[in-house]
Order: structure tokens, then sequence, then C-alpha cells
């Protein structure tokens, strides 16, 4: 069965409270990521070869960490509700900002990005509650506003971050807490509950709030298990951005803080374009499948642009191409929301969010490992671009299997499993 969706104001109500939560968070995260690995690389001693692993085990830990809270996220909001969970993550990155903020040497940093990891649930809580308060037929759209909400945050996000990281360093993070405990206040008294009583799971359910668990519990949705795998082949390739970007424009193109902040800011206005304008009518025109696979080509596409590019122009140039990639993944979540009932929408999240974990345990180890080789005094060939050309091929591979897997009809599945 699937949630029986709101009236039309509700729903309406109800999209724009999520929004303005993911759009808070979504600001927090995008004020520090130019300042994050400049901090890094300052606690040692400004090698940039040094400071690219350090952010691969960053990121390593960050998601791995993820990999194993994710699940119990999920469960947890299936079993109580969608807005304790996000309350709770808001009042954790407020206070782990705070402890970065603090950090007087690169463990304590370290520290504050495994306090991250376990607090961050409202993105994925966020798909949960667009997939109980949206009709099917409606979802992509709706995803799209999600990643509206990310794109212009990372158009603020940057820009504030840059300005504010030539003052001083530390101060980003004072900025991200004031907004992640912003967002626990608005969600408090404003953000509404979007799964009702007699639709949450009758209880908290161990077997699949644990990262095994819940990959079983992906297996046993045949349609849902192939896309599944589109989802951990394209954010593998996404980590490549985390992962390099901002070492990888100060290395090629000298691009500092402020300069890696209006990049990042364009980026922003880009998916916002292509989230909020292009979405719904390009699933309308080309349907869920066909919308997946030409998103998908067009990252790889434009991955390719950002490795050959030998001058900053070039890299701007890839970006328009890229941005349409925003596409793949409301495409993809709508296909999969299609196939499970709302008793289990929380933990199918959860369990998707496992998998971009998983990408994230593996991802920093393949795009900062390889920077840092192909910079290197011991590289064989000088390639700063090899992991850009990476992902690309990753995303060609997950087309080919978004081309074998994801469903040609539009379906709604029960919420019982295969």
């Amino acid at each position: 069965m699937t949630s029986p969706p709101l009236a039309n104001g509700a729903r309406k109500a109800a999209l724009a409270f999520i929004f303005v939560t993911v759009l808070i968070d979504v600001l927090a995260f995008g004020v520090i990521i130019p300042v994050l690995p400049h901090l890094v690389q300052q606690f040692v001693g400004g090698r940039t070869d040094t400071a690219a692993y350090w952010i691969g085990a960053f990121g390593f830990v960050f998601a791995a960490i993820q990999f194993v809270t994710s699940p119990v996220q999920g469960a947890l909001s299936d079993r109580y509700g969608r807005r304790p969970v996000i309350l709770l993550s808001c009042l954790g990155l407020g206070l782990d900002f705070i402890f970065m903020a603090l950090a007087p040497s690169l463990a304590w940093l370290f520290v504050g990005r495994i306090i991250s990891a376990m607090t961050s649930a409202s993105f994925t809580t966020a798909n949960a509650y667009v997939a109980d308060v949206t009709p099917p037929e409606r979802r992509a759209k709706s995803f799209g506003m999600i990643g509206a909400a990310f794109g212009v945050g990372f158009i603020i996000g940057p820009l504030i971050g840059g300005f504010l990281g030539d003052i001083d360093l530390r101060l980003p993070f004072w900025f991200s807490a004031g907004l992640a405990l912003l967002n626990f206040g608005y969600g408090l008294f404003v953000l509404p509950e979007s799964l009702a009583p007699e639709h949450r799971a009758p209880k908290f359910d161990w077997s699949h709030a644990n990262p095994f668990g819940s990959m079983k519990l992906l297996a046993s949705y045949p349609q849902v298990f192939g896309l599944a795998a589109v989802v951990f082949i394209a954010n593998l390739a996404h980590y490549v951005y985390p992962s390099i970007f901002v070492l990888y424009a100060d290395y090629r193109y000298q691009w500092g803080q402020k300069e890696v902040g209006y990049v990042l800011a364009l980026v922003g206005v880009l998916s916002v374009i292509v989230n909020v304008l292009l979405i719904g009518k390009a699933v309308q025109w080309l349907g869920e499948r066909r919308a997946l696979l030409c998103a998908l080509l067009c990252g790889a596409a434009g991955f390719t642009i950002y490795g050959y590019a030998y001058v900053g122009w070039m890299f701007l140039v890839g970006l328009p191409i890229s941005a349409l990639w925003a596409i793949a993944a409301p495409a993809t979540q709508a296909l999969i929301t299609r196939q499970v009932g709302p008793d289990v929408q929380g933990r199918i999240q959860g369990a998707l969010m496992s998998l971009v974990s998983m990408a994230g345990i593996v991802g920093p180890a393949i795009f900062a490992g390889s920077f840092g080789w192909f910079i290197g005094d011991a590289t064989p060939v000088h390639l700063p671009g090899a992991p850009f050309y990476i992902a690309g091929g990753l995303l060609l591979a997950a087309a080919f299997v978004a081309w074998r897997f994801a469903p040609r009809t539009a379906t709604v599945a029960a919420s019982q499993p295969a």
C-alpha cells in the first residue's frame, strides 16, 4: 500500500517546511567546504599531497560511520516518525560544528567529523518525508525541489564560507553551528510530522537497523535492487568532488578560497535551474527511465571535460553539461519509492544511505589517493585530472546498469517484499 497523499495545500506546506530544513542544513555544510581542506593543510605543514591523503581519511571515516548509523536512523523514523530524527540531527550537527571550531589539532578535527557522521540524518529522512506526503506520480518533481534546496545552499554557503574563511579559517564553523541550531529551533516549533501513527512500523526492527540487514531488505525487492546499484555507483563517482575539488582547483588553477566559493556558487545556480525548471519537464517528456540514462551520460561527459581542462575556463565549460546529471537522483528516487509502501520508506532510504556511505568508504581512497599519486614525486606520469576520468568511467557503468535494470513502465508496488 502507499501512503495517502495530503490535500494539496497541506502537501505544499509540508514540502515547504522540509525544503527549508534541508536548505539550512546544506548551508551549514556548504559554508565549511572552502575552508576545511585548507584547515587540514594548515595542520600538516602546508603540504598539498599530504592534505589530500588526510582529506581522503576524513571522508573514509565519515562514510564508514554513516554506513552503520544510517539504517538505524531510517528504522527509527519508520517507528517513531520523521520529525524527531530530523530534530536530533540538527541539534547534534550544531553542537558538533562548535566542537570543530574549537579543535586545537588535526586529531580533534578528526573526532569532530566522526560526530558529524553520527548525527547527519536529515538528508536521508527528508527523502522518506517527501515520499510520505507526495503521490507517486509527483515524486520526481518533489525530489527535484529537495535537489533545489541543495543547489541554493551551495550557491550561498561556499560564498559565505570563502568570505569568512579569508577572515579566519575557524569562523565558518561558528557560522555553521548557528545555522544548524537555528534549524533545530525552526523544526522544533514549525516542522510537522509526516508519518501518521497508523502507517508506522509496529516495532523497531533490529534486523533491518544494521547495514547488512538493510542490504538484505533491498535484495528482497528485486525492482529496487538494480536501482540501488545505480545509486551506489553514481555516488561513488560523486565523491570525487569532496575528495579533491578544493585541492585540485588550488593545484591546477591556483584558485583560492574565494574563487572556489564562486565556482561552487555557480554550480549551485546551475543545480537550482535544473532541479526547479528541467526535472519535471524532462521526466514528463522522457519518462523516469530515459531521463535517468541521459542524465548519467551528461555527468560522464562533464567529468571528462574536468579531467582534461588544463586551464580554469575549460573547467567552467563542463559545468552546465555536468549540471544535467542532477536529473538522475530524483528520477532514481521516484522509481525506487514506487516499489515500496510507507511503513518501510525510512528503512529503504536508510539502506540507500548505507550504500552512499559505502561509496564514501571507497571513494575518498580512490580519488584522493589517485590525485595524490598522480601529482606526487613518485608518479610515472603527471596526470592531475585522473580522478575525474575515473569518475566519468563510473557514470558510464552506472548508465549501463540503469539501462539493464530500471523498469520500463511506471508501477506502484505493495509494501510487502517479494
